[in-house]
């Protein structure tokens, strides 16, 4: 038996963690789409309730029973952390204090973070996207605090990416996929889902 790490599968270290929150209010089709290409792609994708009960109710009463609760969360083992907009989904990530002191620490250390729709509006709030070129859903511009407010269907600069809603839910996931992992993986699974002319 001593040589049984010889056959430890070295892919699951490689393996990168990320957390999706879920909080009351959220946008079903952001959430799910971004697991669901995430996981395509090779991650380890969580499900994060904060409202302290694992089954959480989306926008449009889509209930979704998550992985694990914000308490239970192990974030140095994280790799990535990921915010579906909606409403009032992206107010009650706003509100969550725990969440937003993890957001601050990726964020010191250049890990990372995502967020579509309203739910740019909690980077806004915690000035992180001052001189960042970000977007978000129309209405919410002034949220985002002394950002470059563009009108593409997603932004990644440097370690923060951002989309503009629900219509761009698969580019927003792509881009991620290509942050996290790689431009050939995202490409490669923008072929195989037929998306056109994604990049």
């Amino acid at each position: 038996m001593a040589h049984s790490a010889i056959f430890e599968r070295p892919s699951q270290k490689k393996m990168k963690n990320v957390t999706v929150f879920l909080a009351e209010g959220f946008e079903e089709i952001e959430a799910i789409t971004v697991i669901d290409v995430l996981r395509r792609a090779g991650a380890n994708v969580s499900t994060v309730s904060i409202t302290g009960e694992k089954l959480v109710h989306g926008a449009h009463q889509l209930p979704v029973v998550a992985d694990m609760l914000f308490e239970e969360t192990n974030f140095a083992a994280i790799d990535m952390l990921i915010l579906p907009g909606g409403m009032p989904g992206a107010k009650n990530l706003n509100a969550h204090d725990g969440l937003k002191k993890q957001i601050l620490r990726f964020h010191e250390q250049q890990k990372p973070l995502a967020a579509i729709c309203a739910a740019p509006l909690v980077f806004g709030h915690l000035n992180i996207l001052k001189g960042r070129s970000a977007v978000c859903y129309p209405g919410f511009e002034q949220e985002l605090k002394e950002a470059d407010v563009q009108l593409k269907p997603t932004v990644a600069d440097g370690h923060i990416i951002t989309g503009r809603g629900v219509g761009t839910a698969l580019e927003f996931a792509l881009r991620i996929t290509e942050k996290l992992l790689s431009k050939e993986k995202a490409d490669q699974l923008a072929k195989a889902m037929l998306v056109e002319g994604w990049h």
